[in-house]
């Protein structure tokens, strides 16, 4: 692999404009991926999902450069209909459109760093892979009392002309004083056999409020990594929501940082797996001055051969008193060959604070089945009318309606 990643490094780094100190911070990067390799089990972070395993079993070999010069064609039969929305469109990892039509220009910004290397608190091996092979990165400010009108979907998409390759890309964030965003993530793929690293980096101002749905609900033999850093100030809110359902493999981290008083942040998700699929979730929650506030609540319903696992922790450094937060995860397994692993963590420094973790798993109660059928639905209808029941808990906990109602629609819940 050693040679492959260092043929395709420079094979990547020649057809960018970089000053000689870019090259040689990109190469002390790649240096340290060589040296660390792709994350496994021996990595607590990574105790249930050894990665390098994974991409070997699902891909074999992989080529870690692609040639962005390429322009690809928009497919816009992929946007989301019904919802007006703003638009960013990766297609195989390089930007091809941006779009923040409805909103006034003069209130978001797009910077373009690509010559910034980002370095995240927690993250691993992957972000020194990110910050070696990443072309293009851009950031998005919203402006000050500014609020967009609409969403802003971010479209992940890959087509046929990539095959067994490593996308790499990363957009930082900053959501001045009184601002807010929502953001849908929605991933897209028609090729297969790929490994997708996506770093993003959220900076929340005081009194900002970000609210970001990443949904991978449509079926493709892709692996992808995200790591979601997030750093909020005083009275800000983040709202993270993830459906993960559609990719062979997935892992979902979000490390955020509350760092002013009255900061919340809130952490829901939905697996949603059958076959042999692989999905995690891992959150940390930083609590780091007082009167913080958590919620975290991840539900999974698992058939066949599936697994899923989250990983949860809670810190609350000596400053962080008054700290509120909250943990659960709970899982329905429909089948007994799927697997549901859960790691849920407090690590407290405050003696004045409420904190809760707690993890639940199970199968479906065959009393409330035959209860149903004996008003007169089907096996089936009973089945769906009580996994819909036990999703909808995490759904409702979605606080953009317009968003919501497209959830629903996706997982195809109905009330």
């Amino acid at each position: 692999m050693k040679e492959q990643l260092q043929k395709d490094f420079y094979n990547n780094i020649k057809n960018l404009s970089l000053s000689q100190k870019d090259i040689e911070i990109k190469k002390f990067c790649l240096d340290n991926f060589i040296d660390k390799g792709f994350p496994n089990k021996k990595e607590e972070d990574w105790k249930f999902s050894d990665l390098n395993q994974i991409i070997k079993n699902n891909i074999g070999e992989l080529s870690f450069y692609n040639d962005q010069a390429y322009t690809n064609k928009v497919d816009t039969s992929v946007f989301v209909d019904g919802l007006e929305h703003n638009k960013i469109v990766f297609i195989n990892g390089r930007i091809e459109k941006i779009d923040f039509g409805y909103e006034k220009k003069d209130q978001i910004e797009i910077i373009d760093q690509s010559e910034t290397i980002n370095e995240f608190e927690n993250s691993n091996s992957l972000s020194d892979l990110n910050n070696a092979f990443t072309n293009k990165c851009f950031k998005i400010l919203v402006k000050k009392s500014y609020q967009l009108a609409k969403p802003l979907i971010i479209y992940h998409t890959t087509n046929s002309k990539i095959w067994s390759k490593n996308i790499n890309l990363r957009l930082n964030f900053e959501l001045d004083k009184d601002s807010s965003l929502r953001l849908i993530d929605l991933f897209n793929d028609t090729s297969e056999k790929n490994f997708l690293n996506i770093f993003y980096n959220f900076e929340l101002k005081e009194n900002a409020v970000l609210k970001n749905y990443k949904v991978d609900k449509f079926e493709n033999k892709n692996i992808k990594y995200s790591f979601n850093n997030i750093d909020q100030d005083k009275n800000s809110i983040s709202e993270t929501f993830i459906l993960s359902s559609g990719s062979n493999f997935s892992k979902n981290e979000i490390n955020c940082n509350l760092n002013g008083v009255y900061a919340s942040a809130f952490v829901n998700g939905v697996f949603s797996l059958n076959n042999d699929k692989h999905h995690e979730i891992r959150s940390v929650i930083n609590h780091l001055t007082e009167n913080t506030k958590s919620y975290q609540l991840i539900k999974s319903v698992l058939d066949e051969s599936s697994k899923a696992v989250y990983q949860g922790k809670i810190f609350v450094n000596s400053d962080a008193q008054k700290t509120d937060g909250y943990q659960l995860s709970k899982a329905i397994l429909l089948n007994k060959e799927s697997e549901f692993n859960a790691k849920p963590e407090l690590e407290i420094y405050a003696d004045d604070v409420k904190c809760s973790h707690g993890s639940a798993s199970g199968s479906l109660s065959e009393d409330s089945i035959f209860y149903l059928m004996s008003r007169g639905l089907s096996y089936q209808q009973s089945r769906e009318l009580l996994i819909n029941g036990f999703l909808l808990d995490v759904v409702e906990k979605i606080t953009d309606s317009e968003i919501k109602n497209l959830i629903k629609n996706m997982i195809g819940i109905k009330e």
